[in-house]
């Protein structure tokens, strides 16, 4: 079989939707190696995330390539890319990012569209009027053209349900997983080196994230009571909120942002740490509860959403608004050697769920379903 996909983000983004797309590609290649993976990207930029493709023959990557597509690749990725699809004798094209190029509805090939979250309109705040108004174009369209949806939680299937009115059994929920670093031991070598690199303090809580309004890190400072805290993640104006809040409590000392971090240190940070806390507002999944959950770090999270789908019954789940319910969630962990025995345990066995292995065949499902 031929696949393609929009692969923009996979060689562009080295975060979120980056990591999901790298994720899809690289999982559908290992296990199921026998079919034709063509990955179309504005920019072939190389990539170290990217290095599994590497001496391998099933993987193609598409291009602009003329002159004039090189300088307005967004419009080859929307106008012109159908045309290089049914070129190239693509069966199935997955949108990995919301996105689907125009006309290909008109085509042969079979689509599928992931569909991520639809915060931007559950949560209009945070996003400017212009990126909500393109947002709902392109994602409504995509999702009224697609022959399968892709959404990545039970959450954002209802989401679309609600917002775009598509029928809900044209969605089909398949769970991400995250890279396969978060899911094999870490050696104590690499735990002893991480600590000493970034000089962690011997006991501390975690938090990981863009540094933006939605994932509330102001409202776990406001919960501390005399803890360090790990911070992972970069921000801007919000970030610089908390940092005024971080120096007029005096937390200077016992708040510690780490920066340049690669994924191997982050997956040894996760070990280390007491507990990972992501008192998010809204998520689409929430893949760092997944991350700690495989490196078995307590968790404590947002109560509704998308949050339990993630963390599963043993994670602890809090109003991210009140900060006193953080606070006494995170003492409740630390002063109980058995429940955060219990935590791990059992967070670990639900994170099997969402090993690459059950995530490849769940999107292969999908595939073959066409």
């Amino acid at each position: 079989m031929k696949i393609g996909f929009d692969s923009k983000r996979a060689f562009l983004n080295n975060t979120g939707l980056g990591n999901y797309s790298r994720d899809t590609i690289r999982l559908l290649g290992e296990f199921f190696p026998s079919n034709q993976y063509f990955l179309y990207t504005p920019v072939e930029k190389p990539n170290p995330k990217l290095d599994f493709m590497k001496g391998e023959n099933k993987f193609y990557t598409r291009s602009p390539r003329t002159f004039f597509f090189k300088l307005f690749s967004g419009f080859w990725r929307t106008f012109n890319l159908t045309g290089e699809i049914v070129e190239d004798g693509v069966e199935i094209y997955h949108g990995l990012s919301h996105e689907l190029p125009k006309e290909i509805d008109r085509t042969k090939v079979k689509t599928i569209v992931t569909i991520h979250d639809l915060i931007f309109l559950r949560y209009p705040q945070y996003y400017g009027l212009i990126d909500r108004e393109i947002y709902r174009y392109k994602f409504y369209h995509s999702c009224r053209i697609a022959d399968r949806i892709i959404a990545v939680s039970e959450q954002t299937k209802r989401d679309i349900v609600e917002f775009f009115e598509i029928p809900a059994a044209k969605i089909t929920v398949v769970y991400q997983g995250c890279n396969k670093v978060f899911q094999n031991p870490i050696s104590e070598a690499l735990k002893v080196a991480v600590r000493d690199k970034y000089q962690l303090p011997a006991s501390f809580l975690l938090s990981v994230g863009n540094v933006e309004e939605r994932k509330n890190l102001l409202g776990l400072l406001k919960g501390l009571e005399g803890q360090h805290l790990v911070v992972v993640g970069g921000g801007k104006a919000y970030k610089k909120l908390c940092l005024k809040f971080i120096k007029e409590n005096g937390l200077e000392d016992r708040v510690h942002f780490l920066s340049g971090i690669t994924t191997d240190e982050l997956a040894a940070v996760y070990h280390l740490a007491d507990i990972m806390i992501y008192p998010s507002l809204f998520e689409g999944f929430g893949i760092p509860v997944i991350e700690a959950l495989f490196c078995k770090t307590p968790v404590i999270t947002t109560r509704g959403g998308c949050f339990s789908e993630s963390g599963g019954p043993s994670t602890v789940y809090v109003d991210p608004i009140d900060s006193n319910e953080i606070s006494e969630a995170i003492k409740l962990i630390q002063g109980d050697d058995n429940l955060r025995e219990t935590m791990i345990s059992d967070g670990w066995n639900y994170a099997q769920r969402f090993t690459d292995e059950n995530v490849a065949e769940n999107l292969m499902e999908v595939y073959t379903s066409l």
